[in-house]
């Protein structure tokens, strides 16, 4: 088992946990870009290798966040929303170090539970998994876009994004051995030659969460980097462990939410964070403390962003489904190895499996080790001038899309397509976590619908199959209610602001 722990494979962790931790800490520059643009990298250092890079910028790049959020209130991930809340006026009354190093514990306690809830459950939900037939298949995709749906700010967008994210999966040939004709589908005249397969996973996963995040702040104008200044962080003496004495719970509740939230597919940290705060303001005994600069804001919201890390791998290595957009992106690594996630993956690769459990908790010890005693010198990352920045990542999206595939020139344009749409799609409110889930299960979706009517020839089947799908369509039209009841609500707000 320990014979996967070898210098390289430590060497690809620390690295990956400190080079998220920087994009991280830059406001636009998030954890999922930083998975992004390393993707191709993993191509050659072999799938345990590669994740050891990967889930070490994961990590990082969700930690890294706190330090924007603290010192220059602007997020440096979506996750770290409300840690701005308490962070900033901290860091107003000179309590700068203070507040990045209770978000940093914090950070651990969170990353660690979910770590233990992921190598607890992951398995145990994968062997049930393996009983599902393909009605149970279809019907759990089904069941991760409504939730995707019902979570999405605005439930007929979200549905709406998952629905062209599978449209667009669609593209290319209809596979005999998926029960198709072998025929071309959606595919635009004088395109036939290049999208024969369809789109190619990563450079869209690149575009969408690559480029369109740098065209999305060259749009802004690149903001000039903050001064040093801007960012004195205070005196170190300001903080003590004790600060931590009665707010066990708080963290525990927190980090299980920040997991829970990571299971459901496509919700994303800033649910995470937002849910967490608020749970931790609604049962403190001074919630009148919150927003003012109280430690224990900054903790909830920590926990629970890290909390994701963990709870977003369970349905990926359980069910083949991405809990986060991130995640999707680790798909991507899978890919370049030809293995495929789902129920059998953690059976059929236990060291796989014991590699990433691995890499998770040491990526969160690293974490711990270089912010808590470095943080200083982390913090002077936001000083970095985005000028310098972008072009090279630019660069490396480009490298990256071109020789995924050993040097397709359409893949550039793949990338340059979806990141345009990302880019617009934001303008257009459209929801980008469900479309590139939707995208990502949609072939998976249609070859399960498909060969459930091959093997049973009635629709029937998908309400009387099992047990199991009933459960399922309860908690499908559970999640659409919930969404529908949750819209009224918000609608009713908007109408009667009083």
């Amino acid at each position: 088992m320990f014979e996967i722990i070898t210098p390289l494979f430590l060497s690809l962790i620390v690295g990956g946990v400190f080079v998220g931790i920087v994009f991280g800490a830059i406001p636009g520059m998030t954890a999922t870009m930083a998975v992004a643009v390393s993707l191709p990298l993993t191509y050659s250092l072999g799938l345990e290798n590669g994740l050891a890079l990967l889930l070490g910028l994961y990590v990082g790049g969700i930690s890294g966040g706190l330090v924007p959020a603290i010192l220059l209130g602007i997020p440096g991930t979506p996750s770290s929303i409300t840690t701005t809340f308490d962070g900033v006026p901290m860091a107003q009354r000179g309590e700068g170090e203070a507040a990045l190093r209770i978000g940093i514990v914090s950070s651990l306690v969170g990353g660690l539970i979910s770590l233990l809830i992921l190598w607890l459950f992951a398995p145990t939900l994968a062997d049930f998994a393996i009983r599902f037939s393909y009605v149970e298949k279809f019907l759990i995709i089904f069941f991760a876009l409504s939730v995707m749906a019902a979570l999405s700010s605005d439930m007929l967008l979200g549905i709406f994004s998952g629905v062209l994210g599978v449209f667009v999966s669609l593209v290319g040939v209809y596979d005999i051995s998926d029960g198709g004709n072998g025929e071309l589908r959606l595919v635009p005249p004088g395109t036939e030659y290049w999208l024969d397969g369809g789109f190619a996973l990563l450079p869209v996963l690149i575009g969408l969460f690559g480029l369109a995040a740098i065209l999305e702040e060259a749009e802004r104008g690149v903001p000039s980097a903050a001064s040093s200044d801007e960012i004195a962080i205070g005196k170190s003496s300001s903080f003590s462990f004790s600060v931590f004495r009665g707010q066990t719970l708080n963290l525990i509740r927190s980090s299980g939410i920040g997991t829970f939230v990571g299971i459901l597919p496509g919700v994303g940290g800033s649910a995470a964070s937002i849910i967490s705060y608020t749970n931790a303001k609604t049962f403190s005994k001074h919630p009148e403390r919150f927003g003012k600069g109280e430690p224990a804001g900054i903790m909830a919201s920590e926990a629970g962003n890290n909390g994701l890390t963990g709870g977003a791998l369970v349905p990926l290595l359980s069910l083949g489904i991405p809990g986060d957009s991130t995640t999707a992106l680790l798909i991507g690594a899978f890919t370049l190895q030809g293995i495929q996630v789902g129920p059998l993956f953690i059976g059929n690769n236990p060291t796989t499996w014991n590699a990433m459990i691995f890499a998770m908790l040491i990526a969160n010890l690293v974490m711990f080790a270089m912010m808590y005693f470095a943080i200083r010198y982390f913090a002077l990352v936001v000083t970095v001038p985005k000028h310098i920045l972008f072009p090279v990542i630019l660069m490396m999206c480009v490298i990256g899309a071109y020789t995924i595939n050993y040097g397709i020139m359409f893949d550039v344009w793949t990338l340059l397509i979806f990141g345009v749409f990302g880019w617009l799609a934001v303008k257009l409110r459209l929801e980008i976590a469900p479309f590139i889930i939707g995208f990502i299960l949609g072939p998976s979706a249609e070859v399960y619908f498909v060969k459930s009517l091959e093997s049973f020839g009635t629709l029937s089947i998908f309400f009387t199959k099992s047990w199991i799908a009933v459960v399922l369509w309860i908690l499908i039209a559970g999640s659409i209610a919930g969404s529908i009841a949750m819209s009224r609500k918000k609608a009713g707000q908007v109408a009667d602001p009083s």
